[in-house]
């Protein structure tokens, strides 16, 4: 890590990013260091500028239980590393990285979150290539380092050394984007995690997924299902909850734990468990529910200013949706009227009690016209223009 740092630092003095000319198809290079199979916002931006014409390469890692990738347009390419968690990881990650953007082609890089910027912004000056920086979260403040502060230091190092260099920076919401804006005095736009436009409005029966069709059903979906998400708390929840269930869908570090409590807690006919599927089932399934659970605590930073994506998957399926008092969630149900607020502390009653409100005491489609024009509006056909209008600029700036 402290060659990285040292090399950052060189590379960053004195050279200016300039244009490419004489192309007529752009080589788009994208990066990632997750598996690419179950991230949303990659896909959607992939897919919108392979449709403006841009030639597209989106790199990750590939791991044991990753599901395949299908029906993509555009160039895909995983590696499998010998190191896939701590800073063997990320040295790793990071050499094998800059090797590849070094010797291929490319007229623009992308780089996704501060752990995949290190070997983009080396080779974006050594090839003197416009860098695109997406930070999906705020990176130096997610739990993973808040308690690791030797870490920590190391990444803010790496990121207080390239972000003022930077000239291209988006993120996922207002909060972060304002976060960073005040820290390093740069333009931060923001493109929200929202999906596209469709209906999946399930014509299924919760069977299908084996769960009970005569309780209603209450979903908490999502790829990071870790600790200080709600998960524990919404679980236990349940005890207090007659006649519904609540389905945990994707995967995350706290699953083993909390599958372990629930046999514990006797909630297995409460509680079901569904492993990481396709996009388009996980909106079916979550269609089948009658209500959708984002959970954050605000333990750290990075969750305390989150807008989780399945906020808008929730609303795309058009199901009422009960959040933590964090602000990006408040500003959402608030503005639109789609749901419950869990105020202070959360807490299994807490939960519980807005669950019992929502499915025994307000009328079922209550929040039903508020949810069709809140996806008539937060949905990827919009959002999408940001981003357009940000790559055709690329040139002009």
């Amino acid at each position: 890590m402290q060659i990285i740092l040292f090399i950052c630092y060189f590379a960053g003095t004195g050279i200016n990013t300039g244009a490419t000319t004489g192309m007529s198809k752009k080589r788009l290079i994208v990066s990632a260091t997750n598996d690419l199979a179950t991230d949303q916002r990659l896909k959607r931006h992939c897919s919108t500028l392979h449709n403006e014409g841009y030639d597209i390469v989106l790199t990750g890692r590939i791991l044991p239980d990753s599901l395949p990738l299908n029906d993509r347009p555009y160039k895909t390419r995983r590696v499998r590393h010998w190191f896939n968690s701590g800073v063997m990881f990320y040295a790793e990650y990071n050499i094998r990285l800059f090797v590849f953007l070094l010797f291929t082609r490319c007229d623009i890089l992308h780089s996704n979150d501060l752990d995949t910027l290190p070997a983009n912004f080396l080779v974006s000056r050594i090839k003197d290539k416009p860098l695109v920086y997406d930070s999906h979260e705020y990176f130096t403040e997610v739990p993973e380092l808040t308690d690791r502060p030797l870490v920590r230091k190391i990444w803010k190092k790496i990121e207080k050394l390239i972000f003022p260099k930077l000239r291209h920076i988006i993120t996922v919401n207002r909060s972060i984007a304002l976060a960073y804006s005040k820290q390093y005095g740069k333009q931060v736009h923001v493109i929200r995690n929202v999906p596209e436009k469709t209906n999946f409005r399930a014509a299924v029966s919760p069977c299908l997924y084996g769960l009970p069709k005569n309780k209603k059903l209450v979903i908490l979906q999502g790829s990071g299902i870790n600790r200080d998400r709600g998960a524990e708390e919404a679980a236990q929840a349940m005890q207090y909850v007659d006649n519904a269930a609540l389905v945990i869908a994707g995967k995350g570090d706290i699953i083993p734990e909390l599958q372990e409590k629930v046999i514990k807690s006797s909630l297995q006919e409460k509680v079901f468990f569904i492993p990481p599927m396709p996009y388009e089932k996980l909106i079916q399934l979550t269609s089948l529910c009658n209500a959708g659970l984002s959970m954050d605590k605000g333990s750290n930073l990075n969750y305390r200013y989150s807008l989780p994506n399945k906020l808008f998957d929730y609303i795309m399926a058009q199901i009422p949706v009960i959040v933590s008092d964090l602000p990006e969630l408040r500003h959402i149900v608030e503005k639109y009227q789609i749901g419950l607020v869990v105020s202070g502390t959360l807490s299994p009653k807490g939960i519980a009690e807005k669950i019992n409100y929502l499915l025994y005491e307000m009328p079922e489609n209550h929040f039903q016209e508020n949810l069709i024009k809140a996806a008539n509006d937060l949905n990827w056909e919009k959002e999408k223009y940001k981003l357009t209008y940000l790559y055709r600029r690329l040139y002009s700036m």
